[in-house]
């Protein structure tokens, strides 16, 4: 079930990353960088191979046969016995979801033995969608606070001191997404990379999503406030580019999302006259758990609306 971030959790979660940031550079300082690496790689490689393979399930299942023997396994962990007992871990998953881990195990292995930037944002995609699919904010008002927190904490790390850049380039794990500069000349084998953190499209993107489900509870069958935060992310995005190709300095892309993401949507509201909906738009912060439908009954449901 998707969690969901309170006005409290927003206005923690930048200290609260500041000391992972901290923690993150003393480590690489005090300890050999190479055993860090080595154990966040096997971290990552297998959260990594999990996240793909929940990413890419969807799409799989329309590449599937209709007679695929396709059967159901459920993985059950319980604690205790009798009436104390109680579940640790109840996952169901079927033959597809099996062949959709191989797939994701063999990126794994490729990103483990070569660490190659494709493997990388492979990985770094899978975890921003997931993370943008299962954090949710409760309101724009926590979304402001989560912005605006994270706004400072970006400008001072990046701006006041190296550690942000030290650890983002120390840091051997997909948790950035890498941009060859070299790619015409040295193709797939390019080494000088430009970086974009994953915070940098988690943080703006669960605002937009929040946007995009304001746009559906006010039932115009318009999704103007989505459309308006997804061109402001882009804008914001090639601002930072610009920006970092003018003064060839690396700059904290929540200097220039946050402004264009939360100003863009605004003045769309006070064109609108909707300013008022849209910050009293609210989402409960313990969503009701739905069954759970098998894979056969939802491709069976999505055939019958088409």
């Amino acid at each position: 079930m998707p969690e969901t971030i309170t006005s409290r959790d927003a206005a923690r979660f930048p200290i609260v990353a500041s000391c992972t940031l901290l923690g993150l550079y003393l480590f690489f300082k005090i300890f050999s960088q190479e055993y860090i690496n080595l154990l966040l790689s096997m971290y990552f490689f297998v959260l990594g191979i999990l996240a793909l393979s929940h990413t890419i399930s969807p799409m799989m299942n329309r590449f599937f046969p209709a007679n695929f023997p396709n059967k159901q396994y459920q993985l059950l962990f319980t604690q205790g016995s009798g009436e104390s007992k109680e579940e640790i871990v109840n996952y169901e998953f079927d033959t597809k979801d099996l062949v959709c881990l191989a797939l994701s195990s063999v990126v794994g292995v490729w990103y483990l033995l070569r660490k190659h930037w494709i493997a990388n944002n492979l990985f770094g995609l899978a975890f921003s969608l997931n993370g943008v699919e299962l954090l949710h904010l409760n309101n724009v008002s926590t979304g402001c606070i989560l912005l605006g927190g994270l706004f400072i904490y970006d400008v001072f790390w990046v701006f006041g001191t190296n550690v942000m850049v030290t650890v983002a380039k120390s840091f051997e794990a997909p948790i950035k997404l890498v941009f060859p500069q070299d790619l015409l000349e040295k193709g797939l084998e390019a080494d000088n990379f430009a970086m974009l953190g994953l915070g940098d499209i988690v943080i703006p993107g669960i605002f937009i999503a929040l946007l995009l489900r304001f746009d559906i509870s006010l039932k115009k069958n318009t999704h103007t406030y989505f459309y308006t935060s997804f061109v402001a992310y882009i804008f914001g995005l090639g601002l930072t580019i610009f920006i970092m190709h003018i003064f060839k300095h690396a700059q904290p892309a929540l200097l220039y999302l946050v402004p264009a993401c939360i100003g863009f949507p605004l003045l769309v509201a006070l064109a609108k006259g909707e300013v008022t909906e849209m910050f009293s738009y609210e989402e409960s912060s313990t969503p009701k758990e739905v069954p759970r439908a098998s894979k056969e009954e939802t491709i069976e449901g999505d055939k019958k609306e088409k």
